[in-house]
């Protein structure tokens, strides 16, 4: 089945190339480091219509066309409570979408002889692009939070020849013994960049991760080291990962029925479909995220504080129009949110392309047009 592996690999480049370029080098490397060799023999795939099972030894040709495909698949449920078999689970480790993969590389641009850190290593196929683009020689460290899972990438990588420095532990905390870094490669999404990875850089580094506001849509964002020791940057397309799992979900407290009851005039469903640049906007001037349960005939949105799990509300999509919320805690959330996403429509509803993030030792802030214009913080 490997026989036409070269096509194959071709025919990946030009399907990656309708969306968007593919460099030369990214192209060498695509060929150079066959996906298949990091993709287990069962995965699920998760392509537009829906999530399905891929087995190399049941059905070949269907698992050798999706790896050789657009979709990204996942290779571990609930951090390996759930069997992969299942299907249905949280994804907690992938390979990820070809497509995505050179979108983050192109942003990140690693020339030969980068020093390079990667956060999440899963299966490997990125640590092992990385190495080919900058180096085997010491130039790539990855690290990745999940024991087994880096255990896995490590066989995948011995077998294909690749030697970059592989660590388990907290991505967030980066990997100071490895520093100074020209690259900082982000394999999992943060509502907070670390401001360890911008210490452990040179000035004039990269830092690409993807970012995930606390609202609908996933962005990426490609930051530069400053020589004063902050990082800044824009958003320059659009990405989804899984969360960081040092950031990946935080407390909300048990509704005791003293939450205050009114009806709003504001479509829950508006906040929740909200363009990227409304939702960085009210990620900046809040603080709060946002979750839909769209179960049934019924749509709820929560609004939470990440700060505080004793604030949180809830709107109820009314058909009639009397849309319902129910607030808890001191902060009136639903009115804070609302309120930003109408300074967002006053400010003439700017796309996520005028938005940038600076990320300093203090903390991170999201600002519109230039770095002078902060609205606020981003994420908790």
């Amino acid at each position: 089945m490997t026989l036409d592996l070269g096509p194959r690999i071709d025919a990946l480049i030009d399907v990656i190339g309708e969306r968007r370029p593919v460099s030369d080098a990214l192209a060498v490397a695509l060929r150079a480091v066959p996906r298949h060799l990091f993709v287990p023999s069962v995965g699920v795939a998760l392509a537009k219509d829906g999530p399905f099972l891929i087995d190399r030894d049941t059905d070949p040709a269907a698992w050798w066309a999706t790896v050789y495909g657009p979709d990204a698949i996942v290779t571990q449920l609930d951090c390996g409570a759930t069997g992969i078999r299942e299907v249905h689970g949280r994804y907690t480790s992938s390979n990820s979408a070809p497509g995505t993969v050179v979108d983050l590389l192109t942003l990140l641009a690693p020339e030969p002889g980068h020093r390079v850190l990667e956060v999440g290593t899963g299966t490997g196929w990125t640590s092992a692009l990385l190495s080919h683009l900058v180096g085997d020689h010491g130039e790539v460290t990855s690290v990745e939070v999940d024991a087994a899972v880096a255990e896995q990438a490590a066989k995948n990588l011995a077998a294909t020849g690749a030697h970059p420095r592989l660590l388990v532990g907290d991505g967030a905390l980066g990997y100071a013994d490895g520093a100074l870094y020209d690259r900082v490669h982000v394999t999992c999404a943060v509502h907070t960049v670390p401001y360890a990875w911008v210490e452990q850089a040179r000035p004039g580094a990269v830092i690409v991760a993807p970012f995930a506001p606390g609202f609908d849509v996933d962005l990426s964002v490609r930051l530069v080291v400053r020589p004063d020791g902050t990082a800044v940057g824009r958003f320059p397309g659009y990405t989804s990962y899984m969360m960081m799992r040092a950031q990946d979900g935080f407390p909300v407290a048990e509704d005791d029925g003293g939450g205050r009851r009114s009806t709003t005039r504001v479509d829950p469903r508006t906040i929740a479909r909200a363009s990227a640049g409304a939702g960085l906007a009210m990620s900046a001037l809040t603080g709060l995220h946002i979750r839909e349960d769209d179960e049934g005939d019924r749509f709820v949105l929560y609004v939470v504080d990440p700060a505080n799990p004793n604030h949180w509300a809830a709107a109820v999509h009314d058909p009639d129009g009397e849309h319902l919320a129910y607030q808890l805690g001191d902060r009136s959330l639903w009115d804070e949110l609302t309120d930003a996403y109408a300074q967002w429509v006053s400010w003439g509803e700017p796309g996520r392309d005028r938005f940038g993030l600076t990320v300093t030792p203090e903390g991170q802030r999201i600002w519109l047009d230039t770095p002078e214009h902060v609205l606020g913080h981003a994420g908790a």
